[in-house]
Formats: C-alpha cells, sequence, structure tokens
C-alpha cells in the first residue's frame, strides 16, 4: 500500500476535522451559545459528508485521482478563507453572517466527504485488498481526528488564532494535492493543469496566512467602532481590547465587558458595599474579574491581608498584569504583594480547595450560555457557601434588572434556594444602562453603608441609598431557580435579551 496515500489520509482527516472545530468556535464567540452552535454545526457537517460521499458514485473509476486532487485544491481554498471571510463578513456586516456560515460549513462538509471514499478507491484500483483498505484508511483517518482534537484547543487557537489555523490547513490540503500529483504523475492526463491549479492556491493562501491579523484587525475595528489595541483567542474566549481617546475597552467573544469611563461605577458597586459589611475583612476571594478592576477596589482597604483572584483564562489575567496601559486601569493590581492569582475553573477550584473567606466576590461574564450558567447554579451557590467564614458575605454580578429582569431575579432565587439570604440592588452604567448585583450571606444581617472608608469616584450615601430601592418597573418577578440539570437561568437570560432585540 503506497505510504504517501495514507499520510494524506492523515493530514486530510486533521484538516477536514480542523475545518469543523474552528467553523463551530468562530460561531460561539460571535454568536454566543456554544453548545448551540456547536451541535448545529456538527449536525450539519456530518450530513454535508454524507452528501459528498454519496456524490462520488458518480465519479469513473479511471478519473478517482485526479478529482482527489480536485477535491484538495478546492478544499484547501475554500476551508482555508473560510474563517477570514467570516470574520471579514462579521465586522463590516453582522445580517448575513449566519446564513454564509452554514452555507460555508455545507460545502465544506459536502467537499471533505469525498475524500476519504475517493482515496479507498484509488487504493482499491492498485490492486490493495479491500479489507486492507478499509482498515488502513479509516485507523489513519481517526488518528488524524485524534491529533487536530488536541493541537486546535492548546496550540492552534491560542498561537495562531482561527483565521490563521484554517489557512494552515488550507495549505496543508493543497500541498497534499500537490505532492499526491507528482507522485502520481504518469497516471495523470492533466498534471501539469492540477499543479498551475494547486500552486496559484497555495500562493494565495501564503499571502493571506501572513496577512490575516491585519485583515482581521481591520474587521474588528470596524465592528467595535474603536481601534483595536490587542486581541487574542483563547483557548476559551476572544478577547479584544479597543482605545478611542480616553476611552479603553474590553470585549469578550464581542460583548461589552467594561468601558474605563463609567467602569468605576460598575465596580464600586460591586464591591465596596460588600466590604463595609465587615470592617475587618481580611482574606477576600474573586472568582471572575481577570482584569483586576474589582481586585483594584478591595485592595483600597488597609486591613485586607491577602485577595486569591480565581479566573479561568491566563490570556485574560496576563494582559491587565503585563500591558502598561491596562495597569495603569487596574493601579496595577494584579501585581500587588497582597494578590494571589489562580488561573482555573471556580467551580473545580473550589471542589479542591477547604479555605475560607470573609468576602467572596463573584464576577463573572453574564449566563448566555451553559458553561456560564452553571457557575451560576445551585450546587455552585452551595458550594460558595462552604468557603465563607461566619459572618461573612458574598456578591454576585447579576445581569440587568431592567433589560433581563427574569434572568436577575433568578440569580436572586438561586441564592436563596442554596440556603442564603440575599439582599438585590442595583445602580445604573451608562455603557450597560442599569445593572443588577445581589449581595448574600447565611444570617441576613446586612447593613446598607451611609459613607465609606475609602475614596470613591461614584458612590456616596445618596447614590447608595438609591441603588436598594426598585422602583415599580424593575420589581420582583416569580421565577424558577437555576439548577445544573434545567439551566433556566439561561432560557430566561436569552429571552429576555430578545425581548429588548425586537
Amino acid at each position: 500500500m503506497n505510504p504517501a496515500l495514507i499520510v494524506s489520509v492523515f493530514v486530510v482527516a486533521s484538516c477536514g476535522l480542523a475545518y469543523e472545530l474552528i467553523m463551530a468556535a468562530l460561531a460561539s464567540y460571535l454568536l454566543g451559545d456554544s453548545i448551540l452552535q456547536f451541535s448545529s454545526i456538527i449536525g450539519v457537517y456530518m450530513f454535508a459528508m454524507g452528501i459528498g460521499a454519496h456524490l462520488t458514485r458518480y465519479i469513473h473509476d479511471r478519473d478517482a485521482l485526479s478529482r482527489f486532487i480536485d477535491i484538495e485544491i478546492l478544499v484547501g481554498i475554500v476551508g482555508g478563507i473560510s474563517a477570514l471571510l467570516l470574520f471579514v463578513l462579521f465586522g463590516f456586516s453582522a445580517a448575513p453572517f449566519r446564513s454564509v456560515l452554514y452555507g460555508l460549513v455545507l460545502i465544506i462538509g459536502i467537499i471533505t466527504g469525498m475524500e476519504l471514499p475517493l482515496v479507498m478507491r484509488v487504493l482499491n484500483l492498485r490492486e490493495v485488498e479491500f479489507k486492507e483498505v478499509v482498515s488502513r484508511v479509516l485507523t489513519f483517518d481517526y488518528l488524524g481526528a485524534l491529533a487536530v482534537s488536541l493541537l486546535f484547543p492548546l496550540i492552534l487557537a491560542p498561537k495562531l488564532g482561527m483565521a490563521r489555523s484554517a489557512l494552515l490547513f488550507g495549505i496543508l490540503n493543497t500541498v497534499v494535492a500537490l505532492l499526491t500529483a507528482r507522485l502520481f504523475k504518469k497516471d495523470l492526463r492533466r498534471y501539469r493543469h492540477l499543479c498551475l491549479r494547486g500552486n496559484i492556491v497555495l500562493l494565495i493562501l501564503l499571502l493571506f496566512f501572513c496577512y490575516a491579523n491585519q485583515i482581521t484587525n481591520k474587521a474588528e475595528e470596524h465592528y467595535f467602532g474603536d481601534p483595536v489595541v490587542y486581541s487574542t483567542a483563547s483557548p476559551y474566549q476572544r478577547l479584544v481590547i479597543t482605545k478611542w481617546h480616553n476611552d479603553t475597552r474590553l470585549f469578550i467573544n464581542g460583548n461589552l465587558q467594561f468601558s474605563s469611563v463609567d467602569e468605576a461605577r460598575y465596580h464600586e458597586a460591586l464591591v465596596l458595599p460588600a466590604m463595609e459589611q465587615n470592617p475587618k475583612a481580611a482574606n477576600i476571594l474573586i472568582l471572575g474579574g481577570g482584569d483586576g478592576l474589582a481586585a483594584r477596589e478591595v485592595l483600597k482597604y488597609s486591613q485586607v491581608k491577602q485577595v486569591t483572584l480565581v479566573d479561568l483564562d491566563a490570556s485574560m489575567t496576563k494582559v491587565f498584569r503585563t500591558s502598561a496601559q491596562l495597569r495603569e486601569l487596574n493601579q496595577d493590581s494584579l501585581n500587588h504583594p497582597k494578590m494571589r492569582i489562580i488561573n482555573a475553573d471556580a467551580a473545580q477550584w473550589l471542589e479542591h480547595n477547604q479555605q475560607k473567606f470573609d468576602i467572596i466576590i463573584i464576577d463573572f461574564p453574564d449566563p448566555s450560555n451553559f458553561s456560564l450558567g452553571k457557575l451560576y447554579s445551585v450546587p455552585m451557590y452551595r458550594m460558595v457557601a462552604r468557603h465563607l467564614n461566619p459572618h461573612g458575605n458574598i456578591v454576585v454580578q447579576s445581569t440587568s434588572p431592567y433589560f433581563a429582569p427574569n434572568a436577575f431575579w433568578c440569580i436572586v432565587t438561586t441564592l436563596e434556594a442554596a440556603g442564603l439570604k440575599t439582599l438585590p440592588y442595583h445602580v445604573y452604567v451608562p455603557s450597560f444602562g442599569e445593572w443588577g448585583y445581589v449581595m448574600a450571606n447565611q444570617n441576613g444581617e446586612f447593613l446598607i453603608p451611609d459613607h465609606y472608608r475609602v475614596p470613591t469616584r461614584y458612590l456616596d450615601a445618596n447614590s447608595t441609598r438609591e441603588m436598594f430601592n426598585f422602583p415599580k418597573d424593575m420589581q420582583r418577578r416569580a421565577v424558577e431557580a437555576n439548577h445544573l440539570n434545567t439551566q433556566k437561568l439561561v432560557e430566561y437570560f436569552e429571552a429576555d435579551w430578545r425581548a429588548v432585540m425586537r
């Protein structure tokens, strides 16, 4: 059996799965709801591969080899530029993005579905025993899938990004086409034509690979409206930082996380009321908050001895620890000697750690998908409560009680279902509108501060009183608690924001 064709099977399988993973990851970055995006894209892709496999029955045996080379060149160019095209499309016109995304998934799936049946026929025509063809081809197909499934999240996505990863696999497909043509030159009637097409496609892909970052940065600047000063795709999310004059903004998966113009309102409201509950609070835990802005507020209190920050994404904490501009914004909190930074899944870390804290501040992104929704669940809050010292307090950022009222009150109900007493409140942040928080503890004793022991940019006695008053259009709603097996919070959150967008 020709080893070159077997190696090509390994590469082809790797590329096929890579396009599938890149499309699904891009969709979850840009459209949210990662479970729905991965599930639907994988389903469409597998369906399309079935169509492709069926279409190979109409290719004559004598044309199988040349058609395999044609297909490798075609999937190289279409799959290679797919992620770059989607970034540009989303940046300049988000409306047709979903249609183009699923169109590309269908096209690439059909093309890749034709590859393995053609390889098997080429080998079988060379008088290789059929059972040997099937076992070898499928073995290397599965090995290729395993290789890319490990390389993509650990190395390719964080190092190259989505666009350049897709281009890399497009280059590999094209190289396979060219090497196959060279190896079987005598069997090909269109050798020169195939090589010319392959080399042109290879040159195009290499040029795009060199300039991919500049192209995606331009697209992101158009989408976000301000110049992009930093962007990266970690294994968990896409981080984009923009700057225009004195306004620095952080976006995660396209969603605004803060604006430096008014972030003090958000972070003072998140941290200071809870800190004022216990003047002796010395050991503080922050879950999320990898930008260091909540830590900045905590470190204003001189009695604090240690702040433990647990954030999943090392890319987030790294940029906010090293960028001079961002260090100025968080007052270098992440490099403070009292800080202990742990990059880990918050739920897993809590499960394996026995330490207790005086104040626990939870600053996760909004529960826009099931992986985030689990962090707002009854089991999660019960686990958090086990790490709370007697008379300690928890505070949770809780979305908007005005724009997402069912989601907000679901978080309140979930904390209560976990056995905690609650005190909800809200603040107006111009970048977001009305934003909500919930303070919780085990004894129900809460103090609404009438002054603060640390300097503030926004909070005072009057603004604090207003935070704990809910007007008629933000009153409590009867909603279910968020359990892991139902994930009602994600359902409420999506329904609330769909209603706003109508």
